[in-house]
Order: C-alpha cells, then structure tokens, then sequence
C-alpha cells in the first residue's frame, strides 16, 4: 500500500499500487477472446483475422472540399469513412435558415456505397441522414441489404454532454427506435446506434463514468427496442459503441475490457439475449479531443500515439486518431496524413495486429478491470434507482455527475496537482506556429444558393403532400422513417421535415428541466 503522501488515483478515484500480482487477480482462468463474456475480444482472432478498420472523421466546407478529403485519407490507405456534419445540420436547419449563418460548413462523389462502410456522426436529424444515404445509394443502383455502415443515433446523450438535440427525449427516442424497425427491414447490415461514451468523457466524465452512463443509454435503447417489439437477439447485432481513447493508457485498456465483460452481462441477464453476436460489444474509438492542447500543440501527436495504443490493446473494431492541430482549428491534409500514418505504424509496425488481447493477463490490467467494473456497476445501480437514465436525465442526476468531475479536474490542473505538458509544466515563452486550415467563407454563400435552387426547381405541391404525411405519422404510430424518405425523394429539406416535428412536438429547453 502506498503511503499517504505517495497515493496516485486515476480520474476513477481507482488507486494504483507500486506493485501488482496474484493476490490483486480474482481467481480462475481467463476466457478465450470471442467466448463470453467477451473481455479479450469479441471475435477469437482480433485483428489476426482483420484489422480495425481505420475511420478518420472528416467533413468541412462543402460537400465537394469533404469529399476531396475522403478520397485523399482512402487513397492513403483509410478503410472506411466516418462523416462529420456541420452544427445547422445537427440541429435540423437548411443552411439558409438565419440561424446558421456563419455555421455552414464548419465541422467538417464517386465513392462506391456497396465497398465502403460509413459511420455518420449524426443524432437529432439522424434518420434523414440515413435515408439521404439510402437514396443516394439507390442512385447508384445499390440495394439497402448491401449498404454497411453506422450511424451514430444516440440521442441520449446529447442531453448530458453535447448539446445538439432538438426534440424532448421521450419523441426522439420514438425516432430512435423507428430507425432500428426500418433497418431490421430495409438496411439489415447497417449499425443502427452508435451508443456514445466519448462525448460524456470530452464533457468531463471520469473513465467509470464514461462506462456507466454510456452502458445505461444503451439500456434504455435496448428497453425501447424491446417495447417496439424487436428481439434482443436480432438488434443486438447491430448495436455499436462509441468509446474515448483518453491519457491514462493502462486504465483507458482496462475500461474497454470492462465495457465487454459488463454489457455481456447486461444483454444475457436484463434482456435474455443467447445470441452471442449480440451480446458482445463492438466499439469505435476516438482519442480524446479534449486532451489536445494548443500550447505546444506538436505534443499532441504523442498524446494521440499513446490514446490509439490504448484503443488498440482494448480491442477497438474502429479507430480514428485526431490530428494534432485541433485544438487550434480544423485538421489540414498535412496533419490529418500524421494522425492516418499513427495508425498504420501500430498496425505494421508495432505488433498491434499480432495478439488478440495483448495484455491480457497483466496483474495491473486485470485489476484495475476489475475495479472499473465494480465502479460502473455502482453507478448503474443509482441510475436503477432513479428510474432508469432518461429519467436520471430528466432530473438531472447524470448532468450533475460529469459536472462534478469536470470541475474536480479543471481545479487539479490549475492548482498544478494534475500535470499537463506544455501548459502547467514545462511551458514555453512562445510556442511553434503550426500551418492551420481555413475555409472559405463563400462556401457558405454557395450553399445557401444551392438550398434556395432546390426549392425553386423542386415540385411544390408533391413536397407540400409529402410534409404533410409527415405530420400524419407523427401525430399517430406509424413508422416515420417511410414518410420520411418520401419527403425526402420529392426534395423536401431536412429543415422542412424537422420544422413540422418542432411544431408538433416542441423543443427541448434543458433551462427548465
């Protein structure tokens, strides 16, 4: 035991030993990866058998500079595409909507739909995105049952880290599940969530707060799917999760360990999944964004070198590595071929592809595994308590939690309690300057031009009757992704679909929860 002056915590309040060994480690042998309940993996080989893919997150400007970037990281070897939209978008406005000026374009053909897999980092407005994916690819002559991909449709939390939703929650997640019945149908290969932990841990979470909250949305999804009438056995398929790849490496690995190992348990006991596809875990991970630093933002790129490492002994199915210029702007060619090249070295080059679970075993991993597991299951167990987590949302308690943390955090980094390179030690007088992206402000003006275009050449009344299905599905049961795509064929706009749902069903004002 380390004396009191000596205690290092991680952010879980998990504290680390000078030394581990067998009397840290439950008793019993470890599972092979790919047998329940998954903590080495969920497939037996990893990436023996295949290789994360690797998905680095784009999109900015116009539809046109975007696609210029995708085809720049495929022809250097991405394998597949992850979709960044800009905030009018997100939040269900046309980009002549006055409230997007001087946001259109900011976050950010000819690809083939049936040979790349595509993640769409999209929430509120989530299933127009997927049905103006599927329509574009049944321009190309591509069948739903061919498309692959993901689209991330966590609504959840939005409302406890992010800020991008539109709706109230309780009529969101009727889009949310819609999506899941039309997919079952239409799309069946596709990931109909991406349930998200990375943004709750960006708002400030701890590593076991990221595990519980993330686990307990994806409960709640689980619940609503079950509602609607789907079986965990088939949905759970295509449920995906989206985790942060943050400092800490040793406890980032034993936090992706314990997300498989918990939600194994939480598919086969709460919701009586046998089928092993669904009960095993698949995620997506990202380095943490919030790490970057601007000062000295070449530091960065190490940052991001030891985040993927832990992504890739935790056993990510998807990895996209940040650029080190972000915290400073939008990622350039020149530093988003930096954060593509970090990964190929781990994959070719430091022996990330050769064991399935490479530290698998260690006494420090397993334990800290371990207390993770048990820390996320206390949370659990509050979010239980209170209803379950729209209804901790709705009061607020997870909201508080991460606030707390942050707070706790931001108050160790000002102190100079918690070390950040470059910033609260080792600084510099100057920092190096760092070429950065710019985007050109009459990409906003063209687009604007564009929307209004649509609407001009556009048949007005076949997109006045299509509307107003919308509506008629929205005010009784029906699926409202059919109505929806047919909107969409007769050129009605995502502002258009969205501004009847705001009408009906209000705006969420988290103000007055």
């Amino acid at each position: 035991m380390a004396t009191a002056e000596d205690r290092r915590l991680t952010d879980s309040g998990i504290e680390i030993q000078p030394v581990y060994g067998p009397g840290d480690v439950p008793p019993g042998e470890l599972e092979p990866p790919g047998a329940f309940p998954f903590t080495r993996g969920p497939y037996p080989t990893m990436y023996r058998g295949r290789p994360w893919t690797i998905r680095q997150y784009a999109g900015f400007a116009s539809a046109e500079e975007s696609n210029a970037r995708y085809r720049f990281l495929l022809e250097r070897g991405q394998t597949g595409l992850s979709i960044a939209f800009d905030l009018p978008t997100q939040l269900g406005y046309d980009s002549d909507d006055p409230l997007s000026e001087g946001e259109v374009g900011r976050t950010g053909d000819g690809i083939p739909l049936d040979e790349i897999s595509t993640s769409m980092t999209i929430n509120a407005p989530a299933a127009l995105l997927l049905l103006l994916y599927e329509l574009v690819a049944e321009q190309q002559g591509v069948p739903g049952r061919q498309l692959r991909g993901t689209v991330q449709n966590d609504i959840l939390k939005e409302y406890v880290a992010r800020g991008n939703y539109i709706f109230p929650p309780r009529p969101s997640m009727r889009l949310t599940t819609d999506l899941f019945v039309y997919c079952a149908e239409r799309i069946p290969h596709w990931n109909t969530i991406s349930i998200s932990g990375y943004h709750i841990r960006e708002a400030g979470s701890t590593a076991a707060q990221e595990l519980a909250f993330t686990l307990a949305n994806g409960i709640a999804y689980c619940e609503a799917a079950v509602a609607a009438g789907l079986s965990p056995d088939q949905f759970g398929e295509r449920l995906s999760f989206f985790f942060n790849a943050h400092n800490h490496f040793f406890q980032e690995v034993a936090k992706f360990r314990a997300a498989r190992r918990l939600w194994a348990g939480i598919m086969r006991d709460r919701f009586g999944a046998t089928n092993p596809r669904a009960q095993a875990l698949r995620f997506h991970a990202q380095t943490g964004g919030s790490t970057l630093t601007a000062q000295q933002p070449e530091n960065n790129i190490v940052r991001v070198a030891i985040q993927a490492l832990s992504a890739v002994c935790g056993g990510a199915q998807s990895l996209h590595t940040n650029s080190f210029d972000e915290a400073l702007a939008l990622p350039t060619e020149h530093s988003a071929r930096i954060a593509l090249r970090t990964q190929q070295v781990l994959a070719h080059e430091a022996g990330g592809t050769d064991s399935a679970d490479p530290l698998g075993g260690s006494y420090f991993i397993e334990a800290l595994t371990v207390e993770l597991e048990q820390k996320a299951l206390e949370l659990l167990e509050r979010i239980d308590e209170a209803g379950g987590a729209v209804a901790a949302i709705e009061q607020g308690l997870v909201q508080e939690q991460i606030e707390e943390a942050a707070f706790r955090f931001t108050a160790e980094v000002e102190a100079g309690d918690r070390v950040i390179v470059g910033v609260n030690h080792y600084a510099e007088d100057e920092n190096e300057r760092v070429e950065l992206q710019t985007v050109d402000p009459e990409s906003e003006r063209r687009q604007r031009e564009r929307t209004a275009r649509l609407r001009a050449e556009r048949n007005a009344d076949a997109a006045t009757r299509a509307l107003a299905e919308v509506r008629r599905a929205a005010e009784g049961d029906d699926n409202l992704l059919v109505p929806m795509r047919e909107a969409l064929r007769a050129r009605c706009t995502i502002g258009e679909i969205c501004g009847v749902l705001r009408r009906l069903w209000g705006t969420y004002d988290a103000q007055r929860v």
